[in-house]
């Protein structure tokens, strides 16, 4: 299986959001937003670029799979 890595944390905080305002704004919990930095959960596609458009981010530099 693929090694996950989550850098979420890091472009939800150069934006200067919260766990729960960036989960309000994808329409998810703040657990599901917890449970994603610690790379504990694989996002949808649909999540995964609704995050993106949100941090600015490109999925690829959010989400990586090695």
């Amino acid at each position: 299986m693929a090694e996950f890595e989550c850098r979420l944390k890091k472009y939800r905080q150069m934006k200067d959001l919260t766990q729960e305002q960036l989960a309000e704004k994808v329409g998810v919990r703040r657990e599901t937003i917890m449970r994603l930095e610690k790379a504990q959960y694989n996002p949808s596609l649909k999540l995964a670029v609704d995050i993106s458009r949100v941090v600015e981010a490109p999925i690829e530099e959010i989400f990586v799979f090695q």
